[in-house]
């Protein structure tokens, strides 16, 4: 049975992981994750991607990014996923695959949803125990996002530029991620991310739907932000 074409569209961003085979590691050592956000910033330059939040982890990678042709996030993960295995197996001298088959991706409605993505990203070190607060870890966006350090890499979302004016901006986005969190949240970015169905509410799946002609997700809802949380969030 053919696979269903992703969940792709033109300037609506997109929650990619992709993990390393069998669980296991993908990265072995700092320089490691150096080579791969230097690939992955020279190849989204080179398609027209803007990568939004980011997180390095030992066994698997998640960005949110936008890009601004339909299919450029297909043909960037497969060139970075080649470029970057070519890379460990000459480095290692091992052969073999690295990656888990096909990576996973789901498209992010702007609204509530986006900023609840960006925080569940660079939480994940958090979450796997590696570090007590997300500033700690290197290899993520939350420098960036939460601290205002300079990473060229990083392209903010205009849902990000429009919490606050720059000179607080950073500082009520670093709060909103170290904040409480409902577990119905992160249970819904899982799921749809699994399931590779749009993270949104009805009328952006329909939209979805209406505009590559099949489901973006499943006939009843499978969960979202709660109401308090979310309207907590369309005022930042």
């Amino acid at each position: 049975m053919p696979r269903q074409p992703r969940l792709d569209l033109p300037g609506v961003a997109q929650h990619i992981v992709q993990r390393g085979n069998d669980r296991q590691p993908c990265f072995f050592a700092d320089i490691d994750r150096t080579r791969y956000l230097q690939d992955l910033r020279e190849l989204t330059l080179k398609l027209g991607i803007a990568v939004h939040a980011y997180v390095l982890m030992t066994n698997h990678v998640h960005l949110l990014l936008t890009s601004q042709h339909a299919g450029a996030a297909s043909t960037l993960m497969q060139s970075l996923g080649r470029r970057y295995v070519r890379y460990i197996n000459d480095h290692y001298r091992r052969t073999g695959t690295l990656w888990e088959g096909r990576y996973k991706s789901c498209p992010v409605q702007d609204e509530t949803y986006l900023l609840c993505c960006y925080r569940y990203i660079e939480l994940n070190p958090v979450r796997a125990g590696m570090v007590a607060d997300p500033a700690d870890f290197p290899w993520s966006s939350h420098r960036c996002n939460g601290l205002g350090q300079a990473d060229l890499l990083v392209q903010p979302h205009p849902r990000y530029t429009a919490i606050a004016a720059a000179d607080t901006r950073t500082e009520i986005y670093r709060r909103f991620v170290l904040e409480a969190i409902h577990p119905d949240e992160t249970a819904a970015i899982r799921l749809n991310l699994q399931r590779q169905h749009a993270l949104g509410n009805d009328r952006f799946r329909a939209a979805i739907e209406h505009q590559l002609g099949r489901r973006a997700g499943p006939a009843a809802r499978i969960g979202r932000p709660p109401k308090a949380r979310a309207a907590r969030e369309s005022a930042l």
